[in-house]
């Protein structure tokens, strides 16, 4: 750490920070001088209307000074350094130190009473200072370990909400690289279609442009947020799909069924089933003299979406589908987990003719989000 700067701002919130302690000083010794004297109503006599006010002046300034002394200044210096010794031998001094200050708050409240210490305090002024010892040493020991307790939870409190903070940045910040890894991914594959159709049929280019540019004005501007309407995902869903299926050849069977009775007020996050239907046209087999298909479908009871979605392969591209195509599956898990942990069922089969990607996910309404989220609807 840098050496503090000693400005006037920095002076004037050490002495309201001290001044804001002053309430806990007062109260701690009222407390133990109650215990001590066993009425509470004698100890504030004590404290404030006698003579014993001069010595409880010097507990509380010189007791206050030893923490303070402990907390800035032996504390960052020896103990966060991992210099124990030094810090143990420099904190029995500080302790032992204040102590003895405090002693002569006693003699100088038997002269400013005008007694002497055996009228005062029963005992002569060589005996006195053995129970005065006695008495300031434990209250010394007791205030230094309550103001480090307090001091050592409040900064485990205030690294424990760090440490939140710090996980919470953490997963949104791989939240929206999960997501934005798969945008471009899917905007290569959308390109190199519409390349394809310009060669084979502009009409159809045309066409597939159009959707492709409500694909685009999807991902910049509609789905920033993290739920979204299912709705919106759903429309983008069947504009790719019919994207897709204008760039297939003819022997291609694209089979979509989609149930989704008032979808308006459920949320979902943006680009989650996207994986599943782009993977699913990505390593569709190619066959000449077999059937191709792609079938999707969902169903939604409801708050709970369940959506299939199967595709041919050939017997050589399992491995294909599983690690290259892959890297999309394990991207969409990843949020899954992120986002629906706990909430979700992902089960993904697979053998020499077909692919199988059955989900289930519990949908979250308008209604359970947060007030500020819900905001931001309207």
């Amino acid at each position: 750490m840098n050496s503090p700067s000693y400005s006037k701002s920095t002076h004037y919130w050490l002495f309201r920070y001290k001044l804001h302690h002053i309430p806990f000083w007062v109260a701690y010794n009222y407390l133990w001088w109650t215990v001590a004297m066993g009425n509470p109503i004698k100890a504030a006599n004590a404290m404030f209307f006698s003579p014993f006010t001069i010595k409880f002046l010097f507990y509380l300034v010189f007791q206050a000074a030893a923490v303070y002394f402990n907390l800035y200044y032996l504390i960052p210096k020896y103990l966060e350094k991992g210099r124990f010794t030094a810090y143990i031998i420099s904190l029995i001094t500080t302790i032992l130190c204040a102590t003895c200050f405090i002693i002569p708050g006693y003699y100088l409240s038997a002269m400013v009473a005008g007694k002497t210490m055996t009228t005062l305090y029963g005992q002569d002024a060589a005996a006195c200072i053995y129970q005065f010892f006695g008495t300031a040493l434990p209250s010394t020991l007791a205030v230094m370990t309550l103001a480090m307790s307090i001091a050592l939870t409040r900064n485990w409190l205030q690294t424990q909400r760090r440490q939140q903070l710090l996980e919470k940045e953490k997963l949104e910040t791989e939240l929206n690289f999960l997501k934005y890894q798969f945008n471009p991914h899917f905007l290569f594959n959308s390109i190199n279609s519409i390349f394809f159709l310009i060669h084979k049929n502009p009409d159809m280019a045309s066409a597939s442009l159009a959707k492709f540019s409500d694909l685009l004005r999807y991902q910049l501007y509609e789905c920033n947020d993290k739920q979204i309407p299912l709705s919106n995902e759903i429309a983008y869903l069947e504009n790719f799909i019919e994207l897709e299926k204008l760039r297939q050849n003819n022997n291609m069977e694209v089979m979509v069924e989609m149930n989704q009775p008032h979808t308006g007020h459920l949320l979902i996050a943006p680009f989650i089933l996207m994986t599943f239907v782009e993977n699913a046209f990505k390593h569709v087999s190619k066959h000449t003299d077999a059937p191709n298909w792609i079938h999707i479908k969902m169903q939604l009871d409801q708050q709970q979406l369940e959506v299939t979605v199967s595709n041919s392969t050939a017997p050589d591209m399992g491995d294909e589908v599983m690690h290259y195509g892959g890297i999309g599956l394990k991207n969409v898990q990843r949020r899954l987990d992120l986002i629906y942990a706990g909430q979700y069922q992902l089960d993904i089969t697979r053998d020499d003719n077909s692919f199988m990607v059955r989900f289930k996910l519990s949908l979250t309404s308008e209604k359970q989000l947060p007030a500020k989220q819900q905001l931001a609807w309207l």
